[in-house]
């Protein structure tokens, strides 16, 4: 069974950065893909960004440009850089892979 578990959130001004991390057990981490997905008040789930194991990435549109996904095999973690974040951008963030979640990250974006 996989396990993932987020870390890095928090409070930001907008127009700051945030970097998160997803860590990843009990897979062959390197053959997978693995997809951020955020979630705001009163929202539905959707997708951010994904990885594959051969680096391939895409983006969600409203973040393309100012978020950046990387992935350390090394290590089984999967990062997420965000830059020039936004109120909009406020929202639980989980990963995602091989049908398992994680338990998420508050990002919260205020002045």
């Amino acid at each position: 069974q996989v396990q993932l578990v987020e870390s890095g959130g928090g409070l930001v001004q907008p127009g700051g950065s945030l970097r998160l991390s997803c860590a990843v057990s009990g897979s062959i981490f390197n053959i997978n893909t693995v997809d951020w997905y955020r979630q705001a008040p009163g929202k539905e789930r959707e997708f951010v960004a994904f990885i594959t194991s051969g680096g391939v990435t895409n983006y969600a549109p409203s973040v393309k440009g100012r978020f950046t996904i990387s992935r350390d095999n090394a290590k089984n973690t999967v990062a997420l850089q965000m830059n020039s974040l936004k109120p909009e951008d406020t929202a639980v963030y989980y990963c995602y892979s091989q049908g398992s979640w994680g338990q998420g990250t508050q990002v919260t974006v205020s002045s």
